[in-house]
């Protein structure tokens, strides 16, 4: 073989070791193992902060596998037909509670975190995502404004249907959103929930003026 010869078959021996290190990377199924691994070596049990909040449902391993990624349409409605059938309404129909108590509740970001006393209050943070009524100064953005809610959307049972299912469980609507599943995953009672509906629904609520 002359020089030239070794020269020319050079990148082709580059390319095919290159190809075989791609051959064996890892499957996403071992980065997530290995993922799971290094996050529960990591933690550790804190106050009512257990590790088993590392345990994923299949809601949440779906949504970790297509993260910064499309979600297939298929998927989607998948994820919202499982979580729509997770829905629980009050078994006496009454939705709609004390604005004044969810109001409280949507300005209380404190209640799961690891540092919280398990007995004290918890709230449902709502402000930090979203804008609720035009005397806030601070709100966060990563939700929709809901001032005004109930005027625009109209005081209708159906609307507080949607309502009580969104805060219940938002993934019912939009698969992989960022809001917390508020009910199904018990962080708000049910007599919480329907004051929160009702700082969205009630006509009298400073969202609705």
């Amino acid at each position: 073989m002359t020089p030239m010869s070794r020269i020319r078959l050079a990148p082709v021996v580059l390319a095919s070791a290159f190809i075989a290190g791609c051959a064996i990377a890892p499957s996403d199924a071992e980065v997530s193992a290995k993922a799971a691994q290094v996050m529960k070596a990591s933690f550790r049990d804190a106050g009512q902060a257990k590790l088993d909040r590392l345990d994923q449902d299949e809601t949440q391993r779906l949504c970790s596998r297509y993260a910064g990624k499309e979600l297939p349409k298929d998927v989607a409605v998948l994820v919202e037909r499982q979580n729509l059938a997770t829905i629980k309404y009050p078994a006496d129909g009454h939705l709609i509670g004390d604005w004044k108590n969810g109001e409280k509740i949507a300005q209380e970001g404190r209640g799961k975190q690891f540092s919280d006393d398990p007995k004290g209050p918890v709230g449902a943070n709502c402000y930090a995502c979203h804008q609720l009524a035009p005397n806030e100064l601070s709100y966060g953005t990563i939700g929709p404004s809901l001032y005004r809610f109930g005027k625009l959307r109209g005081f209708t049972d159906e609307t507080r249907r949607y309502v009580w299912g969104k805060i219940y469980n938002p993934e019912a609507f939009a698969a992989c959103s960022l809001m917390p599943r508020f009910g199904h995953n018990g962080i708000l009672t049910e007599q919480q929930i329907r004051d929160v509906v009702a700082l969205v629904m009630d006509p009298a609520s400073p969202i609705n003026q």
